[in-house]
């Protein structure tokens, strides 16, 4: 789950770490006033769940009165990697020197918390990262132990010199710390940490993600929730029995069980074919499954094909089979059909679909290159 750059700023607030004055705006109207409020010059920011909003054109500067309608009125409304700005942070200028990278994070490696620094601060760390990957310092915090002082204070003198900056580090540091597991965080950033004209560390942005299983005991944090079109989805498909989760491509997949799913998708990569969505319909034999499935599979307009692999185990071939043709009665299906079946009732599964005139293959490969060729 994601949270909002204004969300975050105000959890860090509640711990004590310095952040800009701001406000939430989402009329350009309301964007005057505030900036009337805080006092020019003030920074205008898209409110998205997306990266890049700078390159995007989402962040400006306005100097002037006149320029903040101006700015609010081009960010509200506009698309910023398929998310429509509906709100944007109105945020108070502030002068500043170097820019840092902060964050923590999941290391499944050392399957501790990571603590990440970098001078190189005010880009995407991803860029930072494939660039120059030798400008990230990568501190493992040990479970038992937390973020001591010391462990904090040495992340804090590999960003400053002054040791002014590197007290006020460590002790930020060991706060976002605090935060993150507290709030059963699975990444905690700040990017850019500024030093101030008056030598100050400041959260100039901030970004949260967190654990979705552990949102059961994090209800505020779970009140904070905006799901995407696509995560509606996602959580609809969780409440039937199913595991969906939605990709770029045009070749729509029916799978049961993960690792066979992830194979799917690997194969059709492997031939040239972009899959639409990782899609897997369990061990159940449920007939319900495969139609709701369908539906789900059909709600994305850029499949042009759908590809059905089962290897029947505890899922028998045969209801699947009868699932399919019952869906395929209720919906109208415009794109065509590649079926694999194999396993558990294979041989009644694929008479079923044989008498309803479906196309059928009896390899995996055979249903990849196949849902290929029909997508041209």
């Amino acid at each position: 789950m994601k949270i909002h750059e204004y969300q975050a700023k105000e959890i860090f607030s509640r711990y004590r770490i310095p952040v800009t004055k701001e406000v939430v705006c989402y009329t350009v109207e309301e964007a005057v006033s505030a900036a009337s409020q805080l006092g020019l010059p003030v920074v205008i920011k898209a409110q998205v769940h997306a990266g890049g909003r700078g390159k995007a054109g989402g962040v400006k500067l306005a100097r002037t009165a006149e320029e903040v309608p101006q700015l609010a009125g081009k960010i509200l409304g506009m698309d910023i990697k398929g998310y429509t700005v509906e709100k944007v942070l109105v945020a108070q200028g502030v002068k500043f020197g170097s820019e840092f990278y902060v964050g923590l994070t999941i290391d499944r490696n050392s399957k501790s918390v990571v603590f990440m620094a970098s001078s190189e601060g005010g880009v995407e760390i991803e860029e930072v990262a494939k660039d120059n990957p030798e400008a990230i310092h990568k501190f493992v915090i040990e479970p038992e132990l937390g973020l001591t002082p010391f462990l904090a204070r040495k992340i804090a003198f590999a960003l400053f010199q002054d040791i002014a900056l590197v007290k006020q580090g460590a002790d930020l540091f060991q706060k976002l710390y605090k935060i993150f597991m507290d709030t059963d965080a699975s990444l905690v950033e700040i990017n850019p940490l500024v030093i101030t004209e008056e030598g100050q560390l400041l959260a100039l942005d901030g970004k949260m993600n967190f654990d979705d299983n552990a949102l059961f005991r994090q209800t505020a944090i779970e009140a904070l929730n905006e799901p995407t079109e696509d995560e509606k989805k996602e959580i609809a498909a969780k409440d039937k029995g199913l595991t969906y989760i939605r990709l770029d491509g045009n070749i729509g997949c029916m799978v049961n069980g993960a690792g066979l799913a992830m194979a799917t998708l690997d194969l059709i990569k492997h031939f040239g074919g972009e899959p639409a969505n990782f899609l897997d319909i369990g061990g159940s034999s449920n007939p319900q499954k495969v139609i709701d499935a369908m539906n789900l599979i059909l709600s994305d307009k850029n499949v042009k094909v759908v590809m059905i692999n089962i290897f029947g185990g505890i899922t028998r071939c045969d209801d699947v089979a009868k699932g399919l043709i019952i869906a395929l009665e209720k919906i109208k299906v415009s794109v065509p059909i590649v079926v694999r079946l194999s396993g558990t009732n294979a041989k009644e599964g694929l008479e079923i679909l044989k008498e309803a005139n479906l196309p059928i293959v009896e390899t995996m490969s055979e249903a990849a290159q196949k849902a290929i060729a029909l997508c041209k």
